[in-house]
C-alpha cells in the first residue's frame, strides 16, 4: 500500500518505520524530524500525500491538524483515507473529518495509547472514530503499528474515548500517589501497601502496571528516576482536552478538573515538565496538609 506519514517525531517516526519494514511504500514529511530508515522524505506534506492510498498524521494539537488538513486534503486522491493518530480536541477531529469527506475522502480519528515504547514495538492501541469503510481500509495498518484497534463509532468517537480514558488515568494516578504518601507517613511499608492494594478493591492500572513507587511492582519510570514514560505535560494536555470537551458537552467532571489543576501546577510551577506523570509521588511526599 502507498502510505504518506505526516509527523515523524517520537511517536510518528517509529510508526512510519514499522509500516515501511512491513513492506509498504511510505513517504514521510516533518518540519524538523528526519525520515526514519525505509521512509522516503518528501519536500512538503502535500507532496507526501499526493497519490497516497492512506495518509497518516501524528501532530501536536488540533490547530496544527486543521492547518495540515487544509494543505493535504486538496492533494489527496478521491477514495483515499486520512487517518489522524494525533490526540486533539473532539471538535477539530470532527471538522477535519467533515472536510475530508466533502472532498470524497475517508476519514478516521485514531488516537493511540502505549507511548513511545508502544510505537517502537508496534504494540499501540488505537481508538478509532469514522466510517466502517475507512476503518476496514486502514485496519491492516493498525495491525502492523499496534496490538489492538477498537472502532468506537463515528467521527470524533476515537478522540472521545482517548480523553475519557486518560481522564481516568490522571485521576487514578494522583490518588495512587496520594495513598503512597499517606502510607509513608503512617509508617506502612510500600511493598506491603502494594501487596494489599494490588489484590484488593484499590486495584488500578496506575498501581498494578505503572506503580509510581520505585522498587515496587513491575518496572516503571519510577525505577528510572521518573524519566518518561508518559510525560506530565502530555497528561496535562489530555486533561485539558477532557475539560474542554466537558465544557462543550455540559458534563460535570469535578475530579477531572481537579486533576487538570494539579498537573498544571506540577508542570508549570513545580518542575514537573519533562518528568513522568507518575512523579506526582515525590511531589506529595514533601507536602503536608497546609
Amino acid at each position: 500500500m502507498k502510505i504518506a506519514f505526516i509527523g515523524l517525531g517520537n511517536m510518528g517516526g517509529p510508526m512510519a518505520r514499522n509500516l515501511a519494514t512491513a513492506g509498504h511504500e511510505v513517504t514521510g514529511f516533518d518540519l524538523a524530524a528526519p525520515a526514519p530508515e525505509g521512509v522516503r522524505a518528501a519536500a512538503s506534506a502535500a507532496q507526501a500525500a499526493t497519490g497516497a492510498e492512506v495518509v497518516v498524521t501524528m501532530l501536536p494539537n488540533g490547530a496544527i491538524l486543521r492547518q495540515v488538513a487544509q494543505e493535504i486534503v486538496p492533494a489527496m486522491t478521491a477514495g483515499a483515507v486520512l487517518c489522524d493518530c494525533s490526540t486533539v480536541d473532539v471538535e477539530s477531529a470532527r471538522a477535519v473529518a467533515a472536510e475530508a469527506e466533502a472532498a470524497g475522502l475517508g476519514a478516521l480519528d485514531a488516537p493511540v495509547s502505549g507511548g513511545v515504547g508502544g510505537a517502537a514495538a508496534g504494540t499501540l492501541t488505537f481508538m478509532v472514530g469514522g466510517s466502517d469503510a475507512a476503518f476496514a481500509t486502514v485496519q491492516p495498518l493498525f495491525e502492523i503499528m499496534g496490538q489492538k484497534a477498537v472502532h468506537c463509532g463515528g467521527p470524533g468517537a476515537g478522540q472521545a474515548a482517548k480523553i475519557c480514558n486518560n481522564m481516568i488515568l490522571g485521576v487514578t494516578m494522583i490518588a495512587t500517589c496520594e495513598a503512597f504518601a499517606l502510607a509513608d507517613k503512617l509508617g506502612l511499608d510500600r511493598q506491603k501497601m502494594f501487596d494489599v492494594v494490588s489484590t484488593s478493591s484499590g486495584y488500578s492500572w496506575s498501581m498494578n502496571a505503572y506503580c509510581p513507587a520505585p522498587g515496587v511492582g513491575p518496572t516503571s519510570p519510577a525505577d528510572n528516576g521518573y524519566k518518561p514514560g508518559f510525560a506530565a505535560e502530555l497528561m496535562l494536555k489530555d486533561l485539558r482536552l477532557s475539560q474542554q470537551a466537558a465544557e462543550d458537552a455540559d458534563a460535570d467532571t469535578p475530579m477531572g478538573q481537579l486533576a487538570a489543576t494539579l498537573y498544571e501546577t506540577f508542570v508549570e510551577a513545580e518542575g514537573g515538565r519533562g518528568r513522568d506523570f507518575s512523579a506526582m509521588l515525590p511531589r506529595f511526599e514533601t507536602r503536608g496538609r497546609g
